[in-house]
């Protein structure tokens, strides 16, 4: 039966397929009149729903009671308006000068500021604190907020002034800062510190990008024009507003067409995760453990010795032959000359003990440390002497000021390396030193931390590229 019914279908299509073929223009125009009439047909259903006007009509009346006048202006003053303004505390301001910055007129409050005890102790008289104003559409003053970052330790001050049906009432809290990154670019078109100022990046930030890169660019004679960097580095907020910048979490930095680049990491067995881990640019974490800046192999950028003993200065005689400005002979210099105001701070370029700290003949005020491997640096023509005999020190730590004591004919740094007591080329030495890498066992997160890094500074260089075109 189910083969006769597929012999009969088989044939009806045999059959309509000829239809169409030998008639296609009636087959077309009857499928047409199809459609049409089912249109119709369907138009003619919907005129069978009722006709809207024979519907039955409701009308509801309902007492609305209206609030009186007095009524609603209570209700509008009890949502007076709050005007917001901001600024940064000044160390000349008086209150009512910071006030009348602020567009506050309230001579209540100004009193309130001259005699308070915490305001005298934590505000007039200080300058780059961020203040925050609420007053009313009378310009009368509701609350006035401070903040600041005294110290390095993650934490901030909170002073608050606000206005109570008894008066004024203030007090200080200290809180926790959060952490968010930023990612900035630059190219050098004269300086380090010009370029970063264009960029709007903070001095700190740029005193952190030599200090990192100090082993491998010399910042006082290699920068080129043209040479371009990277940055991501955080800034410390508290209550959302940026109090001050942070460490530096990643940078590239290209010096006469070669590339360096650097990420900070805390070795996740020595303390909280490291920061770079986490790719959300926004929420960064703040870690105030010891950490050091590695290269994306893995290598410390740490070297046992700073390419020079202050932070930016000019190299005004290197260790070369030179005719001595005061014996007026020509002989061998064997050390490094910096020139740079009296006053400018001195720092050991490595870990050490201070083996001299005093006057010693031409050398006027001098310091000398002894390093490991029979190396010692001298510090001469100091202008004071930070540091006392026998004294450990660290990498960086201070040591003294720029002076013009000695046998100087002005204000500058004369440095020496010397190994086993012969006078080497500091800034060869310091090139020189080595470096420790990663731990192993370490090496698997930090290898995902770098990728993060790569990605970032790939954006930086993507910022910068589209913002020069």
């Amino acid at each position: 039966m189910k083969l006769r019914l597929t012999q009969v279908a088989e044939t009806l299509l045999s059959f309509g397929a000829g239809i169409v073929q030998q008639y296609p223009k009636q087959v077309t125009l009857a499928l047409t009149a199809l459609l049409l009439g089912g249109a119709g047909a369907t138009f003619a259903v919907a005129n069978l729903a009722p006709d809207a006007a024979d519907l039955p009509v409701r009308t509801l009346v309902q007492d609305v009671q209206t609030l009186s006048l007095a009524d609603q202006a209570d209700e509008l003053d009890s949502h007076t308006q709050r005007l917001y303004r901001s600024d940064i505390s000044r160390s000349t301001d008086t209150p009512e000068a910071l006030l009348k910055r602020l567009g506050v007129a309230d001579g209540a409050a100004a009193a309130f500021l001259r005699s308070n005890p915490l305001m005298q102790q934590n505000l007039l008289g200080r300058a780059g604190r961020a203040i925050t104003v609420e007053a009313a559409q009378d310009n009368t003053l509701f609350k006035l907020t401070a903040r600041w970052s005294p110290e390095d330790d993650g934490l901030f001050k909170r002073l608050s002034v606000e206005k109570t049906a008894s008066g004024f009432a203030a007090r200080v809290e200290t809180l926790p800062m959060t952490a968010s990154s930023r990612l900035a670019s630059g190219t050098i078109n004269s300086s380090l510190f010009a370029a970063t100022d264009e960029a709007r990046i903070p001095d700190s930030i740029a005193i952190q990008l030599a200090e990192i890169f100090n082993g491998d660019i010399d910042f006082h004679r290699a920068l080129r024009k043209g040479d371009r960097f990277s940055v991501v580095y955080e800034t410390l907020e508290g209550d959302g507003e940026p109090l001050r910048a942070g460490r530096v979490l990643s940078t590239e930095f290209v010096n006469a067409g070669k590339s360096h680049q650097a990420m900070w990491f805390q070795d996740p067995a020595g303390g909280p995760k490291v920061a770079l881990a986490n790719s959300n640019l926004s929420s960064a974490s703040h870690s105030l453990s010891k950490g050091g800046y590695y290269n994306l192999a893995g290598e410390s950028l740490r070297k046992a010795f700073l390419a020079s003993p202050m932070e930016f200065s000019r190299v005004t005689s290197g260790f070369k032959m030179r005719f001595h400005p005061i014996l007026q002979t020509w002989r061998a210099h064997l050390g490094v000359d910096y020139g740079a105001p009296t006053g400018t701070p001195v720092r050991s370029i490595g870990d050490g003990i201070v083996d001299f700290a005093g006057v010693q003949n031409g050398f006027g005020n001098v310091v000398m440390v002894k390093h490991r491997g029979d190396s010692m640096t001298v510090y001469a023509h100091l202008s004071r002497i930070s540091v006392r005999k026998g004294q450990s020190i660290s990498q960086g730590q201070n040591l003294g000021a720029v002076g013009q004591t000695g046998w100087a004919t002005g204000p500058h740094l004369h440095f020496e390396f010397r190994v086993n007591g012969q006078q080497r080329d500091p800034l060869t030495m310091a090139r020189q030193s080595e470096s420790v890498p990663v731990a192993a066992a370490s090496k698997p997160q930090f290898l995902r931390a770098a990728a993060n890094v790569r990605e970032q500074l790939t954006a930086a260089l993507l910022m910068q590229t589209g913002s020069a075109q």
